[in-house]
């Protein structure tokens, strides 16, 4: 974000379970850091897509950051290649949300994903993108959307709506596959503001839609699946591109932790430690 020049702040939300040194290190680092309470809501055995997913639900507490007029979420697995500051200003009516599609391709077929996630039924396979008329959407996947990046205006009001269809809704709720976006896509389904697919570029996008995907027009990469902290830094097939990206933008900070307001052991301690390869 430093080297994307964006004028706003980044802020980070914590649990209680983050330490007081990792949280002096976060704000050396320019992070204005916002305590928050560890959210979970209960889900039936083996709805989750992925169980590492029962811990997404605390992200939706950007809704609470009521001394901003607007925020920009932004899950941690992303690489910003360029400002995208504009998203502040982006016109966005009351109660609506911005945020782009979820890829329903489901390209490895992952047998947890459901059953209607196929590349005929994805989004993304409309043109224009994003469509302009909301006609287009004639399928229910049509109106999912990757929370990745979510432009929102934190309000009590909307807080209050999210936490009445979870109360409203329990068995539904309990049934989610991706549940903070499960749930977002809920809640405002007729009041989501479709973002450009560069916004929150999908690693899956380049393979499953090349006829929308322009390295030049990426925004940030969202490195859904497998991540490349967690492979190493030997190619990985189709996804080598954009994970070099992210290795590339790695070693830069690596190479001076210090800009950072890091020292090298600091480094190594919170970062280079949960990386793999190094």
């Amino acid at each position: 974000m430093r080297a994307c020049q964006t004028r706003y702040p980044l802020v980070v939300m914590v649990t209680e379970t983050v330490d007081a040194r990792t949280r002096e290190r976060l704000t050396r680092m320019g992070c204005v850091l916002r305590d928050v309470d560890a959210w979970r809501v209960p889900h039936a055995d083996g709805s989750l897509a992925f169980e590492r997913f029962q811990n997404v639900w605390t992200k939706l507490r950007a809704f609470e950051l009521y001394e901003y007029e607007r925020v920009v979420m932004i899950d941690s697995d992303m690489l910003m290649c360029h400002n995208m500051d504009e998203l502040f200003d982006r016109p966005l009516e009351r109660g609506m949300i911005a945020a782009a599609l979820a890829c329903t391709c489901n390209p490895k077929q992952i047998p947890t994903y459901p059953a209607e996630w196929t590349p005929r039924n994805c989004g993304y396979a409309l043109r224009p993108h994003p469509p302009n008329d909301t006609r287009q959407l004639t399928k229910p996947t049509h109106r999912l959307i990757n929370s990745g990046v979510v432009v929102l205006e934190p309000s009590q009001e909307q807080h209050d709506k999210i936490h009445t269809f979870i109360l409203q809704h329990p068995e539904r709720v309990a049934q989610y596959r991706f549940p903070d976006q499960d749930l977002l896509a809920d809640v405002y389904s007729e009041r989501v503001q479709m973002l450009p697919w560069h916004y929150n570029a999908l690693k899956t996008l380049r393979q499953c839609h090349p006829d929308l995907w322009n390295d030049d027009e990426v925004r940030m990469i969202h490195y859904i699946l497998d991540k490349p902290w967690l492979l190493g830094p030997a190619p990985c097939g189709e996804h080598t591109h954009l994970h070099s990206l992210w290795w590339n933008a790695y070693a830069s900070l690596a190479a001076h932790p210090a800009t950072l307001g890091m020292t090298r052991d600091e480094w190594a301690e919170e970062v280079a430690l949960h990386v793999r390869g190094i």
